[in-house]
């Protein structure tokens, strides 16, 4: 018997504004309907596909679930698919079970609620020898001839309840391609070069800078990034842009880090940077180690629209810090907090002023004077 070889594809479901669908995913009873769709619009357009084995996720996705490290959702297909007999149907619908889909990447995100693309994952399973013609095909054809049919978007708006603008199908070249021209009228060019590092060459390290000027690194492992305190340090911008420079920092470090984890990349530490920790609610920077004997209090740095952007927690009227945290999140910054708390026996309540100075060195303070 020969190789089996893999072909991913998706279908893409521009949803109307409103109303918002019903569900985003199918029972399996409710997918089989959509997978026969989907198989006949495909034997239309990929002369060749009725030797190969389909799978369909019926989780309306977003872009940044598909495009994930290894793929994780085709990835999902391919592993539910080698549980079963290549006899058990030439198309399969993964759908859920009493709203549980079988495997968490298959699963639409609720952080994605609102998204007006919708993508399903198709995964094309074929014998080494049709599978380069195929994926040839796939490549050439459905760019510019992979329309869904009527037939195929009147099943899906009638299983998920949604208005349909437009479907079409797409290899997952179509979908990087796509994506990669997304983020750069959004303004998040600079992004790109460490998420395709990540995705198609993960063993391969790329460097990038921010629009700001920030370093921003793909580890090999992690995408690294700069703080807003080391980038003060090193860009040294005037002292009277420092306040605006360093809240400008904060905000696209945001940006940067939410983006990334929504592509399942969560952030980490530049290399050239001991004591920076990078978690889901904020980015520590540990300046030096606990000290007992030393006066602790929490204070916080705010910015308009930004709320708080940092976190100081050490010897205040010294300016003798000992952890700097910068919040990625409001909805981390109670974890942040309580983290910081477990640090020290500091009791006072955190002091809140706005950001009033950045010193050469990127240290962030509040309002003086700092007292206790």
């Amino acid at each position: 018997m020969s190789a089996i070889v893999t072909l991913h594809a998706v279908l893409a479901c521009e949803l109307s504004p409103q109303p918002a669908p019903a569900r985003l995913l199918l029972e399996r009873e409710g997918g089989d309907a959509l997978a026969a769709a989907i198989a006949r619009d495909l034997q239309r357009l990929l002369p060749g596909i009725e030797h190969a084995r389909l799978l369909l996720g019926t989780g309306l996705l977003d872009a940044a679930e598909i495009l994930r490290p290894g793929f994780a959702a085709h990835a999902a297909l391919a592993e539910l698919g080698l549980r079963l007999p290549r006899g058990h149907g030439a198309v399969v619908a993964i759908g859920a079970h009493h709203g549980r889909m079988p495997a968490a990447a298959l699963a639409p995100g609720t952080e994605f609620a609102g998204a007006p693309m919708r993508y399903l994952p198709l995964l094309i399973e074929a014998e080494a020898g049709h599978a380069d013609t195929l994926g040839t095909r796939l490549e050439q054809v459905l760019t510019n001839e992979g329309e869904a049919s009527a037939e195929c978007a009147d099943v899906l708006m009638r299983g998920y309840g949604l208005r349909l603008q437009h479907a079409r199908y797409m290899s997952l070249t179509d979908l990087l391609a796509l994506t990669c021209v997304q983020y750069e009228h959004a303004g998040f060019a600079a992004h790109w070069p460490l998420l395709e590092a990540a995705l198609l060459t993960p063993a391969r390290r790329e460097q990038a800078t921010s629009p700001r000027g920030a370093r921003w690194q793909w580890t090999g492992a992690h995408v690294a990034l700069e703080t807003p305190r080391a980038f003060i340090a090193r860009t040294r911008p005037p002292a009277d842009a420092r306040v605006h420079a360093y809240a400008a920092a904060v905000f696209e470090l945001r940006q940067a880090a939410a983006l990334f984890h929504a592509h399942g990349l969560p952030p980490g530490a530049l290399d050239d940077a001991p004591g920076v920790q990078f978690s889901p609610a904020g980015v520590l920077e540990i300046l030096r180690a606990p000290d007992a004997r030393a006066a602790s209090a929490l204070h916080a740095c705010t910015a308009p629209g930004l709320g708080i952007v940092a976190l100081l927690l050490g010897d205040s009227d010294a300016r003798d810090i000992e952890v700097l945290a910068t919040p990625l999140d409001a909805a981390g910054l109670p974890l942040l907090q309580t983290t910081l708390a477990a640090r020290s026996d500091c009791a006072q309540p955190r002091r809140d002023a706005p950001l009033a100075e950045v010193d050469a060195q990127g240290m962030p303070w509040p309002r003086a004077p700092l007292r206790h």
